[in-house]
């Protein structure tokens, strides 16, 4: 999945959801999704409550759910700068 397509199905999954009352963003290989606490997503390098540095398949399994996010922080597919907590409402999201 190119990185558009990504940025449009978290775009979508946001518009459902409205936000996770914080920002988060993923740096990816790619470039960078940024979304925002009330839900706007963008491909902007702003800084966020949190940072979760992941490549682009590996963000893509995250949303599939074929990538348990547990998994992929312990074998350090994901990095995650910032606030932790924040990084936890994504389930909330995907």
């Amino acid at each position: 999945m190119t990185l558009e397509a990504l940025t449009e199905k978290i775009k979508s999954l946001a518009a459902a959801k409205g936000g996770i009352g914080s920002s988060i963003k993923f740096a990816t290989d790619e470039g960078n999704i940024f979304l925002t606490a009330d839900g706007v997503v963008s491909n902007d390098d702003t800084e966020a409550d949190c940072t979760i540095k992941v490549s682009q398949n590996d963000l893509e399994g995250l949303m599939t759910g074929d990538l348990n996010p547990m998994t992929a922080f312990m074998f350090g597919k994901l990095k995650i700068d910032g606030d932790m907590g924040v990084a936890m409402k994504l389930k909330d999201l995907f």
